[in-house]
């Protein structure tokens, strides 16, 4: 091969490459994203917004009811919604914003805050796995949405708790891991292929809470943590074993995922608990932190980023608080009311939950720093009275995704 067909051939698969990596930068595959985070890894995005916001680039209006939030694999986006008495898992294509496919995910989760499913599918290796809300766990294929298998919570001694099953289920290697709750195990492992069963969690047996499992490798073992109202802990993937738990003062309902960083792990929750910090020493033992009020997080998520957590404290506003030490940097009421976080290219989106409010606003620990908003409109008429926009933003190649029930936005923040 000669000099210049060699260059080309290495430009060529450089491009290729490169485009490769683009695509899987931009994915979100699940809950929180790749990294668990609920941070976008994409850069260039628009610093500040027109005054009635970013472009639409389109709306799909029957996504059905529901609070379920994205997963956004190359070029489809995976969502749930409930029609008529039926909950399903729905695929719409990112471009167009048209359906690609529906398949049934359960029976109606009916609740006075709002009918049909609450959790966001998974994608994992050309599946979706997907929780609805009265516990049905569905693997479908992602081409298709053909089943390929279902168990249910009930299988595993699960109750469905009062707000339905909300959790988003987690791929780790060959497993999925859900949160069944109850006396034979608070966790259960499957095999992601088969459905099979590997392990439930014995020593753990705490009910069914609202929080989704975050893993983490820490002191040479396969952690995966979750939160479920009287204690948060962690169990071995291998084989779901205890490796730690410790108390929280959860109740009513404990919703936000657990944050994990350098073996220490926070948690919060909202009706008066607060949060915790504890660090993970030699052999999983415990060294308590912080515990405060500081960061009352009812439902619309914490982040981490540069050393700071970020969220909407009950009754003190937007908070930013130190996360080693749990020092409130700064505190903001009156700018925007209670809602969902997300953040993408060093800049929070934040959505009240009220109003359908979005706030583009820098991630600065030095104090709150907005620079755009636009209040999301068509809005739905069929949300319950109890019920509001609750579904948490997420941005994934260029574009911001909202939802308000069956109406599903999709926003051009590319900055191209």
């Amino acid at each position: 091969m000669n000099l210049n067909r060699r260059t080309s051939l290495a430009a060529a698969l450089a491009v290729t490459f490169f485009a490769s990596s683009l695509s899987q930068a931009a994915d979100w595959p699940h809950w929180r994203g790749a990294d668990f985070d609920d941070q976008s890894k994409e850069t260039g995005l628009l610093k500040t917004w027109p005054a009635g916001g970013p472009k639409k680039v389109w709306l799909f209006e029957d996504a059905g009811l529901g609070y379920s939030g994205f997963a956004v694999v190359g070029d489809t986006l995976f969502t749930m919604g409930s029609r008529d008495a039926t909950e399903f898992v729905i695929a719409v294509d990112v471009k167009t914003g048209k359906e690609k496919w529906s398949a049934e995910a359960g029976p109606l989760l009916t609740n006075n805050w709002g009918n049909g499913p609450r959790s966001t599918p998974t994608v994992d290796g050309g599946k979706v796995y997907a929780l609805s809300g009265k516990g049905h766990l569905s693997c479908l294929n992602a081409a298709d949405g053909k089943l390929v298998w279902k168990v249910t919570m009930e299988e595993l001694g699960g109750k469905v708790p009062g707000w339905g099953y909300t959790e988003s289920v987690l791929v780790d290697g060959n497993l999925v891991v859900c949160t069944p709750g109850g006396a034979q195990g608070s966790l259960a492992a499957f095999d992601k292929i088969t459905g099979k069963k590997v392990w439930q969690s014995a020593e753990w047996t705490d009910g069914a809470q609202y929080s989704s499992i975050v893993p983490a490798s820490w002191n040479g073992v396969r952690q995966l943590i979750q939160l479920t109202g009287p204690n948060f802990g962690a169990v071995d993937a291998a084989n779901g074993k205890l490796l730690w738990k410790t108390p929280f003062p959860g109740k009513t309902a404990v919703i936000p995922s657990p944050i994990f960083s350098d073996g220490q792990v926070f948690v919060a929750a909202g009706y008066g608990a607060g949060c915790k910090m504890v660090s993970i020493g030699a052999n999983n033992a415990l060294t308590d932190g912080y515990s405060n009020t500081d960061m009352v997080n009812h439902h619309g998520g914490v982040l981490l980023y540069q050393g700071n957590l970020y969220g909407f404290c009950d009754g003190k506003g937007w908070t930013c608080m130190d996360f080693k030490t749990g020092t409130v940097k700064w505190q903001e009421k009156p700018a925007l009311k209670k809602g969902a976080i997300h953040l993408a290219d060093g800049q929070l989106y934040l959505l009240e939950e009220d109003t359908g409010t979005v706030v583009l606003a820098d991630a600065s620990p030095t104090g709150w720093k907005e620079q755009s908003r636009f209040t999301l409109a068509p809005q739905t008429t069929q949300r319950s009275k109890s019920g509001k926009i609750w579904t948490h933003p997420v941005v994934s190649g260029g574009k911001l995704y909202l939802r308000d029930q069956e109406l599903l936005f999709c926003f051009d923040v590319s900055g191209k």
